[in-house]
């Protein structure tokens, strides 16, 4: 590293002499604090999964709770009645490898 300067000294300091501030995500507003079991932007594809069976829990709850049919749930959902049996099928699917209850709030968008 005979080319090293200065400025690339400085660069390559230890990281805990560095500046760090843990603005967070749409998650969640600290890194250190984020209930997700690893980083959004580590794996995007996870997260988009992660994303969607939350928000399939969160219908899946309320079509159980309030006993919705197939088409009461499509049409409170704007959705067709196919994607309403998709949903619970994901549901039942990821319920056998996970508690979806402790899925966090993603579901809000």
């Amino acid at each position: 590293m005979a080319g090293a300067t200065a400025t690339t000294a400085a660069v390559d300091t230890a990281p805990e002499f560095c500046h760090y501030e843990d603005t967070g995500c749409e998650v969640w507003s600290s890194c250190l604090e984020c209930p997700l079991p690893q980083c959004r932007f580590d794996d995007p594809t996870w997260y988009h999964q992660y994303k969607r069976l939350a928000k399939d829990a969160r219908m899946c709850k309320i079509i159980y709770s309030e006993g919705l049919t197939a088409e009461q749930a499509a049409k409170r959902f704007s959705v067709t009645v196919r994607t309403v049996f998709r949903i619970m099928q994901r549901c039942r699917e990821a319920s056998y490898g996970m508690d979806l209850e402790a899925l966090p709030a993603l579901a809000a968008d």
